[in-house]
Order: structure tokens, then sequence, then C-alpha cells
């Protein structure tokens, strides 16, 4: 449902995404390949790392979660992607990621509900179960001023690795992502560093 896929339905049902992309990408990853995922995409990533070993064997080298609870530790909030239109870009706004503009445009308003729904619908109707571990070193960053996530539900990710864990805690909202960008990557660089000169190329995703 995104760029030049916006005629497509977005998907709303994290299982069913994950499938897609992992038949989607195991025939891509032949090399060492490492998973970034902020927000919605930390869970996607996990997610996906799990259904790639399942079904091929396969796992990332490194997994980096950014902005993203641990899949154990899913707070109850109130669901909001079935909300009235008024009320649902109200807790958008809120969340401080999109931009005003586009939220004060109605034609970008009517393109962008949608994708936002099924993103949330994603989150809000998804259930974890339990696996083992994954045989990756895991790098969890967070946002001091983030009051969308605590520092336990960041913590909780060092149970999903049976290799290295380690929390970043930078400047910034949700959305630190954006504002420290240059010290997020310092971290993924040094991280990766080891990777590229065991490997030669590693394929980011």
């Amino acid at each position: 449902g995104r760029g030049s896929r916006l005629a497509e339905r977005p998907l709303s049902h994290l299982s069913h995404l994950i499938q897609i992309l992992a038949r989607g990408l195991a025939p891509e990853l032949g090399k060492p390949f490492v998973f970034f995922g902020h927000s919605l995409g930390a869970l996607l990533s996990f997610e996906l790392a799990r259904q790639l070993r399942r079904d091929y064997g396969l796992q990332p080298a490194h997994l980096f979660v950014s902005a993203g609870s641990a899949p154990q530790h899913r707070r109850s909030r109130p669901p909001i992607h079935a909300l009235p239109e008024r009320a649902f870009l109200d807790e958008v706004r809120r969340l401080n990621g999109t931009p005003a503009q586009v939220l004060q445009t109605r034609e970008l308003v009517e393109l962008i509900v949608p994708v936002l729904r099924a993103d949330f619908a994603l989150i809000e109707t998804y259930s974890f179960r339990a696996e083992r571990p994954l045989d990756c070193p895991i790098t969890v960053f967070g946002g001091r001023h983030d009051d969308l996530l605590s520092r336990e539900e960041l913590e909780g990710w060092r149970e999903h690795t049976g290799t290295a864990f380690t929390l970043h805690m930078l400047p910034g909202d949700h959305f630190f992502i954006n504002s420290a960008q240059a010290l997020l990557l310092e971290v993924v660089r040094a991280k990766l560093a080891p990777l590229a000169a065991w490997g030669g190329s590693t394929e980011i995703a």
C-alpha cells in the first residue's frame, strides 16, 4: 500500500505479511544479512527473522531494534486502528511521526489513513508466541524522551538472543531515528564493521 504499490490493499495481519516477506526475501539472502527495524519495523524484523529460521534455516547476522517494545511486553493500550477518522488522526498527531502539513492536506489524508490504520492493526492484533532465542546479536535503540516505551520494554529484547545484547539510549522522542540519526548510524557502523571485514559485503534489509 505504499509508493508504487499504492493501489494495493494494505496488509493488516502480521502473520500474513511475514509469510509474504519471507518467501520474497529468502532467494536473495545468499550473503550475510542484517535487519534494522524501527517501531513497527522492529516487530516485523524480529518475526521475519524467526520465520526465515523456521522455513529456510536462515538467520540475520545481527538484528537492530529501534523504538520497539520487546514482543512479550506488548502494552495493553486501547486500540486505535478502528477509531473514527478525527479521533484516529488525533492519535497519529500525538505520536509526532507524520509531518503536520501532510495531516492538514485532505488529499494526502485520504491516501495515508488506510495505510496507517493497517499499520496499527498489525501491532494491535499481534499475539506473541515463545520460541528459542535467535542465534544473532541484538542491538536495541531507545529514545530518552520516548513516553511510549519504558526501559523495561526495551531491555526485554535480551531474552531473544542467545549471544550478545546491547541497549543504547539516544536523545529524542519516539522518532529519535531522525533527530539522533548520526549517533544511531555510528553505532550501526561499529557493529557492522566486523561483519564487513569477515564477509566482504553485507546486505542490510
